[in-house]
């Protein structure tokens, strides 16, 4: 759990990196573009991924830290207007959890007495410093992930020859997919195959799916 709040945003960005760098160049390839045309296009999925991805993450984990924010900022509200009901409130919360009632009351008490509001906002809201959201770091996360995912097919492609590119960047591309599933899956504990082939599968369908556009543009253009 100590990973969720930049393991999401950089597997999400890595993933995308590959995916959509990989599939524009390869659309733009099957359309029979030059060779520099294709390199075009990937730099500059690279830079806009990565923009938009920043800026994609920020805008999200910005609206779900003001929604903690705001509800935080309620909870101490109530906690001045009324400590006895917040009091009971949480004896309910312990009791309902197991405890007895005269120690649930006690654990409230104590609980309170060290942070109330922290001890609220964990109990009824969910909220802690473990899954408390960051905007900022969520967003260089996510844009560097991106540009790192989108180097690897962009690279192979700068220096792999037009004729063996299209193979070359779908294989490296699906390579990276597959190492990139396994190792976020090793880092949440998760099966590694599992993880890599639930990659690969969407990788593979979107190079594919772009692959055939640019085929049937090109070829009617």
């Amino acid at each position: 759990m100590h990973r969720i709040n930049w393991l999401r945003a950089a597997v999400l960005g890595a993933n995308d990196g590959i995916i959509s760098t990989a599939s524009l160049m390869l659309g733009v390839a099957a359309s029979d573009a030059s060779h520099h045309a294709i390199l075009i296009a990937g730099l500059a999925g690279l830079i806009a991924g990565a923009m938009s991805m920043a800026a994609g993450e920020y805008v999200s984990v910005q609206a779900q830290s003001d929604t903690e924010q705001a509800d935080i900022a309620c909870e101490r509200q109530e906690l001045e207007e009324d400590p006895a009901a917040e009091h009971r409130e949480l004896t309910a919360i312990y009791v309902s959890r197991g405890l007895k009632h005269d120690l649930a009351s006690e654990v409230a008490a104590q609980l309170s007495a060290h942070d109330a509001l922290a001890t609220h906002a964990r109990e009824e809201l969910g909220i802690t410093k473990l899954g408390t959201a960051q905007p900022i770091q969520a967003a260089w996360t996510s844009a560097l992930s991106f540009a790192s995912g989108a180097l690897l097919p962009l690279l192979v492609a700068v220096i792999t020859p037009t004729a063996f590119l299209q193979p070359l960047v779908a294989a490296s591309s699906l390579v990276g997919l597959i190492i990139l599933g396994g190792l976020a899956s090793r880092a949440g504990g998760a099966s590694m195959v599992r993880g890599s082939l639930r990659v690969a599968f969407w990788g593979v369908a979107a190079m594919v799916a772009t692959s055939l556009i640019g085929w049937a543009f090109g070829t009617a253009v």
